[in-house]
């Protein structure tokens, strides 16, 4: 991994995923792509995290899966969001908010 590439944190990786998916239903390795344009090029996301992830995520209703063919016209496992997933990305970004805004405040705490 390039040294200005890191992993996600941990307890993100759902967020991310969900938050992707929101966008359009996508095959894995479009996905892990999409992520690393979003984060600037920052997060680095591996296979081996990322397919464990979603297959977790369709047990828990949160995404939806299905055979399509890729533009380059081959067939991969698209993922989309599903309803319950929606809610599950809202109330991942509402926690995620609520947690960014105490480590800034600790880190901006004036003594």
């Amino acid at each position: 991994m390039p040294p200005d590439r890191t992993d996600v944190l941990q307890g993100t990786l759902d967020l991310l995923v969900l938050r992707a998916l929101a966008i359009e239903p996508m095959h894995g390795w479009g996905l892990a792509q999409r992520i690393e344009q979003m984060s600037g090029d920052v997060f680095a996301i591996q296979q081996g995290t990322l397919y464990p992830s979603l297959q977790r995520m369709k047990r828990k209703g949160w995404v939806d899966s299905a055979w399509r063919v890729t533009e380059n016209n081959r067939r991969a496992r698209y993922y989309a969001l599903t309803g319950l997933g929606r809610r599950q990305l809202d109330a991942e970004r509402a926690q995620w908010e609520r947690t960014a805004g105490a480590v800034n405040g600790v880190l901006n705490w004036a003594e």
